[in-house]
């Protein structure tokens, strides 16, 4: 698995323990996120990383703001991704095994370093369930499809 990790300069020090985590796990990641304590603009960071993993460049991503709902956002308006925001060990995981969720976003007022890194890791553990779960995902993709067709009038 091949993780990228982004975050903007709310998000530096879960950024900081997840990239801990990574190392711990062995799992390959390239860290893209800022390195400066002044304010920066999460979509600038989210954008560019989300179609990374989108492309396939990389398996999965965590971004990381200040509460994660600007990560979030930004991340689901790319055609592909799966971002869920998430800020409990059980959603981390039924987010994996329902929603086969490719980027995770976390928000650092919102947690702490402790339980970042317990839903890092859930959420870097678990696989997808396939089954009924999957026919729902093809309904999200093929929606997607249908939008980016009708937008590039196609349709």
């Amino acid at each position: 698995m091949k993780v990228l990790i982004t975050g903007d300069h709310a998000g530096m020090t879960i950024r900081n323990e997840v990239i801990k985590l990574l190392d711990e796990l062995n799992i390959e990641y390239e860290d893209a996120g800022c390195s400066c304590e002044h304010s920066v603009d999460y979509p600038d960071y989210a954008l560019p990383a989300a179609e990374q993993v989108a492309s396939g460049e990389f398996d999965r991503g965590i971004f990381i703001c200040g509460t994660g709902i600007g990560m979030s956002i930004s991340a689901n308006k790319v055609r592909g991704i799966r971002c869920a925001l998430v800020s409990d060990v059980y959603s981390a995981e039924l987010t994996r095994r329902h929603n086969d969720s490719n980027v995770l976003a976390l928000g650092e007022r919102v947690i702490g370093p402790g339980l970042a890194r317990e839903i890092a890791r859930t959420w870097l553990e678990t696989e997808f369930d396939g089954g009924r779960h999957a026919d729902r995902i093809e309904k999200v993709t093929a929606y997607e499809t249908h939008q980016s067709k009708q937008e590039a009038g196609e349709l």
